[in-house]
């Protein structure tokens, strides 16, 4: 950073610059891989909570592969069971789409319906004419993975990580995994082919690749 100042000083008091001839680029940000779970640590933090709205929230953000800001701002409307789909409006970089719906999911949120009785948000704050905050949603993570005895991970958002590595993992398409998280480039999704153990797992070696196709050393 005194580095950095040195040279502000130079340009700006020493040579006569002005402020717009100099300009130093940002750093770019540190960026850290997500942490992911088992799909065994996932089913534990799934069940570990008896409330059945917690439950519900928490399937549906893994088995939708949703944002906590797109799960507090479901409607009732927005779950297509029809179609089996969940549509999503105005999310990130205000862009609606549609992500896939599981029919166990699905089955949990009828019974979440009979149950609860939501109104106009799928998942209700304290007052029901309001949405569950992202905060409550991420104790209510925290919560179920710390009765699931689960240590790995960080927040709510490693189930949407989870859905897409387990996704690459079972051979599902990146471009479909792509569109269900709402990724503006390819290269984000593409993350998750680093990460899955189980994909780099059946990647084979060119050295293994060179002695079966007959060739020799």
């Amino acid at each position: 950073m005194c580095f950095f100042c040195g040279l502000k000083k130079y340009y700006l008091e020493f040579s006569g610059r002005s402020e717009a001839e100099f300009s130093i680029p940002p750093r770019p940000r540190a960026r850290r891989l997500p942490m992911l779970l088992s799909r065994d640590d996932v089913a534990k933090i799934l069940t570990a909570k008896d409330n059945i709205k917690h439950r519900a929230l928490l399937t549906t953000v893994y088995g939708s592969g949703l944002r906590v800001s797109e799960a507090v701002k479901l409607r009732p409307e927005h779950i297509e069971s029809d179609r089996i789909m969940i549509r999503l409006e105005q999310g990130k970089g205000r862009k609606d789409r549609y992500t896939i719906l599981s029919k166990k999911c699905l089955d949990l949120l009828r019974q979440y319906w009979r149950v609860c009785q939501p109104g106009e948000w799928l998942f209700f704050g304290r007052d029901k004419s309001k949405p569950m905050s992202i905060g409550t949603a991420q104790h209510v993570y925290y919560q179920a993975k710390k009765k699931a005895g689960i240590t790995k991970g960080r927040g709510i958002h490693t189930l949407r990580h989870c859905f897409a590595s387990h996704l690459v993992e079972a051979g599902t398409e990146l471009y479909m995994i792509k569109r269900w998280l709402g990724h503006t480039a390819i290269k984000t999704t593409c993350t998750y082919l680093h990460l899955s153990p189980d994909y780099l797992a059946k990647t084979i070696s060119p050295l293994d690749l060179l002695y079966s196709s007959g060739g020799q050393a």
